[in-house]
């Protein structure tokens, strides 16, 4: 089953927060990644399978641009990506992230 990478990006940090709570609640995702992108800029990452992903992340884009004035500024999915990519960037399943999967 092809496993796809799902990530949005939002200014604000109740934006984020909002658009990660949605994610993982709409779909079977696993959250894999949370960061500051820059200048209050927040990016967090999903993976799951695509169709699952492709749920989670409407879910999220629609409950991060609700939040105030803090919206998704960007947001995409990487439907299968190669081990290449996976190895290089913070998007693997890691131990703390396993036993949510």
């Amino acid at each position: 089953m092809p496993i796809a990478v799902g990530v949005i990006q939002t200014d604000g940090f109740p934006a984020v927060l909002a658009a990660a709570d949605a994610m993982v609640k709409a779909a079977r995702v696993t959250l894999v990644y949370y960061g500051l992108a820059e200048r209050a800029q927040f990016l967090v990452a999903i993976r799951g399978p695509v169709s699952e992903v492709k749920v989670s992340m409407a879910a999220g884009i629609e409950a991060g641009n609700k939040v105030g004035a803090e919206k998704v500024l960007t947001h995409y999915i990487v439907p299968n990506p190669p081990e290449n990519i996976v190895s290089v960037l913070p998007i693997e399943y890691t131990a703390k992230s396993e036993p949510f999967r």
